[in-house]
């Protein structure tokens, strides 16, 4: 009687420990997933701060194609290219950066303060994205979640090459 009790309350000890770790890993994946979210809309704002410093005064023609051109495909790149078209973007920033501190306009250096303040906020979303990435593989790789399949049918989170670039 006392055997049965006993495998009966680490049957229910151990079906708790799944669920918990079910829940920990759902949680995990909502929180890779709103990180995402927040990095996707400052990306879709930095491309759109690119099209208003490529469409103000003080940008020559041949910086002006550019940058509108990469950031065109950065908004409008699908997931599989995302990676591709935010690098461009941060290099055509990078290359015109120069040219770009000599505007003595008041809204040219608003667009620019509003440009380096975007590149902040993208870093720190960058680094909350990968650390999110990175804790979800790690749980995800322990014999439990395997075995039991607690992932069900999510997709594995993945960090992207733009990620790396310096921005």
């Amino acid at each position: 009687m006392k055997t049965g009790l006993t495998l009966g309350i680490l049957l229910l000890v151990f079906l708790w420990y799944l669920s918990f770790s079910a829940t920990r890993l759902d949680r995990l994946h909502h929180r890779v997933e709103t990180s995402w979210a927040n990095l996707d809309g400052l990306l879709q704002r930095r491309a759109a701060v690119a099209l208003e410093l490529a469409h103000s005064e003080f940008a020559d023609p041949a910086s002006s194609l550019l940058l509108t051109a990469t950031a065109y495909q950065a908004r409008a790149a699908s997931i599989r290219d995302r990676s591709f078209a935010e690098s461009g973007l941060s290099g055509a920033l990078a290359l015109l950066q120069s040219d770009l501190a000599t505007g003595t306009n008041p809204a040219e250096r608003a667009l620019l303060s509003e440009l380096a303040e975007l590149t902040a906020k993208i870093r720190v979303a960058i680094a909350i994205h990968v650390d999110a990435v990175t804790r979800t593989r790690s749980v995800r790789s322990k014999i439990v979640f395997k075995f039991f399949r607690l992932a069900g049918t999510a997709p594995l989170p993945m960090t992207y090459d733009f990620e790396d670039d310096a921005l």
